[in-house]
């Protein structure tokens, strides 16, 4: 399924998501040919369950998909409706064809069956036609999944990340969840954040992946004193790390997604997230470094991928917070603690219920 996935994905996006197209898209517009593409092929669908009516994929499956999508500079929320369709299914409910966001920060309460409270930051929340989230019951203080539609939303506050992506906030007074279901108990409330935060990283990887190959076919094409920049040897030096870093990425990236199985293997995606965020601000800074003062120009698509990775290595908790979190828990844990952390596939809580790091 991986490599079906994969060679589908990329021979579409290659298609659709050109560089001319994506930045026409720069500020929110809405891809609406490119999303009716990634709508009709069922990627949104994958994670969901055969018998939700998904296609059962892995998020090891999945992980292509994603990583493409960060390549690519995908200007629409695949990667958000791919965790927000494979939450409701792993809450037991039916996947949500069309655009999805998800709502990974929010002070949500659900009222029987009516939502108050805002979301926070929701990727393209001012296009998308339904959010997935987690809202605290009322009644009983637990964790439900659930799904809104987003034109319920009393307010609406526009907003862009430094790629030009939306992040708006919505504000829900008793809007009437679209369905609902008890988060399951292996999960924690924070089930978003940490999914949104693996989703990053693979985003990041791909993204360096372009970027490498963008920069090493300019250093071979561009002539300074007679010869290929790329043939001197600050310039070599200057590429081979940053292939060392895109290399890291991925690895860090694809390990947090082939760790997730039963459910998100949160030290894994710590250490992906930490990683791949370190590794986006070297290999923008070495990236610009070589293309010179062409790099800054708004006509060359170089910016379309710089500018992600500085975004998205701030979202979903930078890699201070995660160095954080994974810090205190190791702290916490004790030399005891550190093997069987290390060893439990990643499934260990950062955070103990009800704490976190400041």
């Amino acid at each position: 399924m991986r490599e079906l996935f994969e060679s589908t994905i990329e021979r579409l996006l290659a298609d659709l998501a050109t560089p001319s197209y994506v930045m026409a898209c720069d500020g929110g517009e809405w891809p609406t040919a490119l999303w009716q593409a990634l709508d009709e092929s069922g990627f949104t669908l994958a994670g969901v369950s055969e018998a939700l009516g998904g296609a059962g994929a892995s998020w090891s499956d999945m992980y292509v998909l994603v990583r493409a999508a960060g390549r690519h500079s995908v200007p629409a929320p695949l990667a958000e409706a791919l965790l927000g369709n494979w939450l409701l299914s792993e809450a037991g409910l039916e996947g949500v064809a069309g655009s999805l966001s998800i709502a990974a920060d929010t002070d949500l309460l659900l009222d029987d069956d009516r939502v108050f409270g805002s979301a926070y930051a929701v990727p393209w929340g001012r296009q998308v036609e339904a959010l997935v989230a987690v809202a605290t019951q009322s009644s009983s203080g637990k964790p439900s999944v659930v799904l809104l539609k987003r034109s319920d939303a009393s307010e609406l506050t526009l907003s862009l990340n430094i790629a030009g992506e939306p992040r708006d906030d919505l504000g829900f007074t008793g809007a009437q969840v679209l369905a609902q279901a008890a988060l399951p108990e292996s999960f924690a409330g924070n089930v978003l954040e940490l999914g949104a935060a693996m989703l990053r990283s693979a985003q990041i990887a791909g993204a360096l992946h372009g970027l490498l190959d963008m920069t090493a076919n300019y250093a071979r094409e561009r002539q300074q004193f007679g010869k290929a920049i790329g043939s001197f040897q600050a310039i070599q030096q200057q590429l081979a790390v940053f292939a060392e870093q895109a290399a890291a990425a991925g690895i860090a990236a694809e390990a947090a997604f082939a760790e997730s199985g039963d459910g998100l293997a949160e030290l894994t995606i710590a250490a992906a997230k930490i990683s791949t965020a370190e590794a986006a601000g070297i290999g923008a800074g070495f990236a610009h470094s070589v293309h010179g003062a062409i790099g800054f120009t708004e006509e060359y698509p170089l910016h379309l991928l710089t500018r992600r990775l500085w975004a998205w290595r701030s979202e979903a908790g930078s890699a201070s917070l995660w160095s954080q979190r994974l810090g205190q828990r190791i702290c916490q844990g004790g030399s005891d603690g550190f093997w069987p952390l290390l060893t439990d596939h990643g499934r260990q809580p950062l955070c103990p219920s009800g704490s976190d790091a400041s």
